[in-house]
This record gives structure tokens, C-alpha cells and sequence, in this order.
């Protein structure tokens, strides 16, 4: 009988942030196999001998997930091997993802930023770092100092992550508030866990609804209030759940498009021209695939006049709402 312990679970957010930090640090770029191999909450489940097709599909989400957070992510072919997806080199270029050279700060400001920065130093992920980055001069790797030596304390993921996951990892049912898009309030679901899944960067949950008797997908970034998870077993038989709520999700991704006028050189450009499927018309015309419509046009209103939205209709609707909503308010703030 095999006595081999499974490895801890890396946290998705020390893991992105550890993918970063290694793709900064080399001017040359890292191999898909020296990524898998030697990065944070990928090299324990790394197989030098065996079959790592989940790992690759998990670093291809991965990529998505940070490019769509604006990080300029390029890809580098090895020359006379074009299109070898095994050979192709990874990187971060230090130029494009640093604040230009014009921009500077206050003594106020230079304070607080290096008060935030405590935050961030000496924390969880620096010793895994450095490991990494002794494994990666090992393999030849030029890397450079200090980009691994910070690593972050503070966890961005949902508050409903954790008792969710302990509901599923204990086959029983939960409850929580859950506020729907165009419902005034929040309505208390109770629910048979299937599984935890992160699409384009947000947490979702495949479970069995018991109010409507049928499977249902939860944002977890909608639950409005504490998830109580219960002693009742469920009784949906496991298994398949979490490949077939991404293929869910990526269908609803595909099917639905923003076609937006965006303004060159600015924060939205970035941000939204370099995200996992875009597509540029025309110079300033960009086509998003998008899965929740309420969600982007939350976003795309906060770039106020860097974005217009020429379709779908109940996006641009949506958006004109959020913009009127702001007028109202600061009109009432006067």
C-alpha cells in the first residue's frame, strides 16, 4: 500500500502571483516544462515521467487569467521551430510592465506605498520563490535579483471560498444568500456543493439548487452574506462536475461579444485589447467575448469616457444605466 500524501494546495492567487514573479524574472523567457517544473503550486504536481496534460491546461488558464488582469504576457518562438508549443519561451517584459519614467510621486504618496509594501514583504511565498529560483539557475536559467524576494499575505479570494470548500470536501449542503442580477434583495439559497471552478479570473460554484431542483452556477463574488454549511449529506453522485461547469462557462464566454470603440493609449486598452480572445477592428475597435453581462458592464463603466460600447443592445443598455446612476448620485451629493 502506498504511503505517498498528496501535495498541499497551492492557493490560486500565490500561484498566479508566483507565475508572474518567475516570468519577470528572466529576460530570455522560460520553457512551458521549465514553468511546470519549477514554479510555485505547479512543480508539486509535476511529473518529470508521467502525464501532465491538467497541469498544462491549468497554466493555459492561468496565462488567460493574468493577461486579462493587464499583465503583457508574450509568448517567444524558438527560431527555426515555429508553432512548437513545447519549445515556445514565456516572459514579462520589465519595459512594459513597469510605471513609465514620468510618472512620480509625493513624499506623502512615497510613504504609503512603501507602508503597502510591508504588506507585501517577507511573506509566505518568499521562501518558495527563492527555491524556485535556486531551481531554475540549476536548470541555466538567467534569472534576475531581487523580483522573487516580495510575495503577498494578503488573500484577495472570496470570503465564500472557504466553508464552500469545506462543504464539498465534506459532502454536505450549504446555505447563503445569493443576490441574482434585477432582484432587489438577496434570496437564501440551499444548495448541494459539486464543484469549485475559476473562470476568467472569478470563482464559481456548480451545486444542486434544492429551491429550483436542478443543477445551478453561483458567483461567489454574489454571495452577499456568511455560507452556513450543514451535517446533511448530499446525494448527487460525484465526479465529471468541474470540467462540464468550464465547458459551461467557455460556451457562454463564446457565444456572447462586446464590440467596443476604445481609446488609444489608455488604461482600458490595455486592459481590455490584450485579454484571452480579443480582437481589433479598425484601430480603436475591439471585440470582447464576455460571460456575465451585469459584470462587464460594471467594469466597462468605470472607464467612463476611455470606452464606448457599440453592441450588444443589453450591454450598452446596462452600462448607460451605471453611468446615469454615477450623474444621479453626484448630483445628489451637491
Amino acid at each position: 500500500m502506498s504511503s505517498q500524501k498528496q501535495p498541499p494546495a497551492v492557493p490560486v492567487e500565490e500561484r498566479l502571483f508566483s507565475l508572474v514573479l518567475a516570468l519577470l524574472a528572466t529576460e530570455a523567457g522560460l520553457t512551458k516544462s521549465e514553468i511546470l517544473s519549477t514554479v510555485q503550486g505547479y512543480r508539486q504536481r509535476y511529473d518529470a515521467y508521467g502525464d501532465n496534460a491538467s497541469l498544462e491546461r491549468q497554466f493555459e488558464r492561468d496565462k488567460d487569467d493574468i493577461r486579462e488582469l493587464g499583465v503583457p504576457l508574450e509568448t517567444i518562438e524558438t527560431p527555426g521551430d515555429p508553432g512548437n508549443n513545447q519549445s515556445m519561451r514565456y516572459r514579462i517584459p520589465r519595459t512594459a510592465y513597469e510605471l513609465p519614467a514620468d510618472i512620480t510621486f509625493s513624499p506623502a504618496e512615497t510613504t504609503l506605498l512603501n507602508l503597502a509594501a510591508m504588506a507585501w514583504r517577507e511573506g509566505s511565498l518568499s521562501r518558495e520563490s527563492q527555491r524556485a529560483l535556486l531551481k531554475l539557475r540549476s536548470t541555466g536559467v538567467e534569472t534576475t535579483e531581487p523580483v522573487l524576494g516580495y510575495a503577498p499575505r494578503i488573500r484577495t479570494r472570496d470570503a465564500a471560498f472557504d466553508p464552500l470548500s469545506d462543504a464539498l470536501t465534506r459532502r454536505v449542503t450549504a446555505s447563503f444568500p445569493y443576490l441574482k442580477p434585477g432582484d432587489a434583495s438577496a434570496r437564501l439559497r440551499t444548495v448541494s456543493p459539486l464543484a469549485l471552478v475559476q473562470h476568467q479570473g472569478r470563482w464559481h460554484l456548480k451545486a444542486f439548487d434544492h429551491g429550483v431542483g436542478e443543477p445551478r452556477t453561483f458567483l461567489l463574488s454574489r454571495i452577499t452574506g456568511p455560507v452556513k454549511v450543514s451535517r446533511q449529506p448530499i446525494e448527487v453522485a460525484p465526479g465529471g462536475y468541474a470540467a462540464s461547469a468550464l465547458e459551461e462557462l467557455d460556451e457562454i464566454w463564446e457565444a456572447n461579444v462586446a464590440d467596443l470603440e476604445v481609446l488609444p493609449g489608455t488604461d482600458a486598452e490595455v486592459r481590455l485589447a490584450r485579454r484571452r480572445g480579443a480582437e481589433r477592428v479598425d484601430g480603436s475597435r475591439v471585440l470582447l467575448h464576455f460571460t456575465d453581462v451585469n459584470l462587464l458592464a460594471d467594469e466597462l463603466a468605470g472607464f467612463g469616457p476611455e470606452v464606448r460600447v457599440l453592441g450588444p443592445e443589453p450591454l450598452i443598455a446596462a452600462v448607460v444605466s451605471r453611468l446615469e446612476a454615477a450623474v444621479a448620485a453626484h448630483q445628489e451629493a451637491r
